[in-house]
C-alpha cells in the first residue's frame, strides 16, 4: 500500500461522526437505488406478463392490416399449418388460435355490442389466466356446443347470469348474416374493466361456423417461456414464416405493438423513476462536496506546511482524490451489499399491494410484486453514485491549486 493512500485512509478517520455520516449517506443513496430500480424493472415484468396473460399473449401473428382495420376479411387462412412450424421453437410455452367478430349482442332486456372471440378452450388455458378468473359457472369445454363465458361488467350490463340465454347477430367473413344463441356457461374477471365489459368469448368451432370462417382464424397467440425470449421467439417466427413464403401475408407482432398503452406508461413511469433517482444522487454529491470543503478548509494550514517543504499541488489534489473515492467506494460497497440482500429477501417474499388493489386494477396486477435483482439494477445506481461524488469532489480538491504556502501556514 502506498504512502499517499496509507496517508488518505488516515486523514479520512479523523473526524469519524463525519465520515460515519458521509458513508451512511452514500451507502443508504446506493441501497435504496438498487432496491428501487430493482423493484421498478420487477414491477413492469409483472405487469406485462399479467396483461398479456389475458389476452394478447406476447407475441401475436395475424394478417396484414389486420391489427389496424380489425376486419373480418384480414385472416389467417392456414393456421395448422403455422402451428407446426411453433412447435418447433423450444422458447415457445404455448400457443393458441383465436378468431374474432364484433357484434350485437343481446339479453330479454337489453343489448350491447361487444367483441365476439372464438377460442380453442384447451389451447387458450395454456397461453390466457382466463379459466382461473371464472367467478361463478364454469370455464369453456372442448365438448361444448353454443355455450359462452363473459366479462362481469357485460353480465351486469346484460342483467344474465349462469345458464341465461344471449343472441347474437353480426356479420360473417364472406358478408352473410352471422347469428346464434348461446348460453352463458361461465362469469370471469380479469381486473381489466374495459375487457370485462366488452368481450364474449365462445368455442373457436362455433365461431368458424356461425361467422363463415372456413377454418381461418384471426389471431396466432403466442406465449413464451420467458419474457427475456420474446425477441428471440418473434426473430425465429418472422425468419420461419419468409421461409415458408408467408411473411407478405402475415404478420409477427410483440406485445410493445399490441399493446402500445402499456409500453408508454412503463416509459413515463420509468423518466419520472429516473428524475427522482437524480435528485437523490445530486443531494448525495452536495454533501460529499460539504464534507471536502470543510476538510480543506480545516486542513489549509495543513497543506500549506506541505507545500512549504515541497509536496506539490498535484500531489495534495491525488491525496485529496484519494480520500473521496476511498470514502465512497466504502458507502458504495456497503449500499450494494445491503442492498442486494435486502431485494433479495422481498424479491423470494414479495411485496404485498393488496391495499393498492383499485390503482393495479387496470392491468391486471396481482397482490404481490416481486423485485428483480439483475446485473443492471445492482450497479446503475451505484455506478452513478460514483461518478457524481467524484466530480463533486473534484471542486474542492482542485481548490488546493490556488493556495500560497505563506498564507495557507497562516490561516487559522
Amino acid at each position: 500500500m502506498s504512502i499517499d493512500v496509507k496517508m488518505a485512509w488516515r486523514n479520512i478517520w479523523r473526524n469519524p461522526r463525519r465520515t460515519v455520516l458521509t458513508i451512511s449517506a452514500i451507502s443508504f443513496a446506493s441501497l435504496i437505488l438498487i432496491f428501487m430500480l430493482s423493484f421498478q424493472f420487477g414491477s413492469y415484468e409483472t405487469m406485462i406478463n399479467s396483461s398479456v396473460k389475458i389476452s394478447t399473449g406476447h407475441i401475436q401473428i395475424q394478417a396484414k392490416g389486420y391489427q389496424e382495420k380489425k376486419s373480418m376479411r384480414l385472416a389467417v387462412s392456414d393456421p395448422d399449418k403455422i402451428g407446426g412450424l411453433l412447435e418447433k421453437i423450444p422458447e415457445i410455452e404455448a400457443y393458441t388460435f383465436r378468431a374474432n367478430g364484433f357484434s350485437l349482442v343481446s339479453s330479454r332486456e337489453r343489448s350491447y355490442g361487444v367483441l365476439v372471440a372464438g377460442i380453442d378452450p384447451e389451447k387458450e388455458a395454456g397461453v390466457s389466466t382466463i379459466k382461473t378468473l371464472i367467478r361463478e359457472g364454469r370455464y369453456l369445454s372442448e365438448k361444448d356446443t353454443n355455450q359462452a363465458i363473459v366479462g362481469k361488467l357485460l353480465a351486469k350490463n346484460l342483467r344474465v347470469t349462469v345458464g341465461d340465454e344471449l343472441t347474437i347477430l353480426g356479420q360473417g367473413r364472406d358478408g352473410s348474416i352471422a347469428a346464434t344463441v348461446v348460453t352463458v356457461k361461465g362469469i370471469f374477471s380479469s381486473g381489466i374493466d374495459v375487457f370485462d365489459r366488452s368481450t364474449l368469448q365462445i368455442p373457436l368451432k362455433d365461431f368458424q361456423m356461425v361467422y363463415n370462417m372456413r377454418g381461418a382464424v384471426h389471431e396466432i397467440i403466442i406465449s413464451g417461456k420467458s419474457l427475456k425470449a420474446v425477441s428471440g421467439i418473434k426473430r425465429e417466427v418472422t425468419k420461419n414464416l419468409h421461409n415458408e413464403d408467408m411473411g407478405e401475408t402475415a404478420v409477427v407482432l410483440d406485445w410493445m405493438e399490441l399493446m402500445p398503452g402499456l409500453l408508454q406508461g412503463i416509459q413515463m413511469d420509468l423518466v419520472s423513476g429516473i428524475i427522482m433517482y437524480v435528485i437523490l444522487i445530486l443531494v448525495v454529491a452536495f454533501s460529499i462536496l460539504n464534507t471536502f470543503l470543510m476538510s480543506i478548509f480545516e486542513r489549509t494550514r495543513e497543506f500549506g506546511v506541505l507545500m512549504a517543504i515541497g509536496t506539490t499541488p498535484g500531489r495534495l489534489i491525488k491525496l485529496v482524490l484519494i480520500e473521496s473515492m476511498s470514502l465512497t467506494m466504502v458507502g458504495i460497497v456497503m449500499g450494494i451489499l445491503f442492498g442486494s440482500l435486502i431485494t433479495l429477501f422481498f424479491q423470494y417474499h414479495g411485496i404485498d399491494i393488496s391495499g393498492a388493489g383499485e390503482l393495479m386494477k387496470q392491468y391486471g396486477i396481482p397482490g404481490k410484486l416481486y423485485p428483480r435483482l439483475s446485473l443492471i439494477s445492482a450497479l446503475a445506481g451505484p455506478i452513478a453514485v460514483f461518478v457524481i461524488t467524484f466530480l463533486a469532489a473534484l471542486f474542492p480538491a482542485f481548490k488546493i491549486r490556488k493556495f500560497k504556502p505563506v498564507e495557507a501556514m497562516a490561516h487559522v
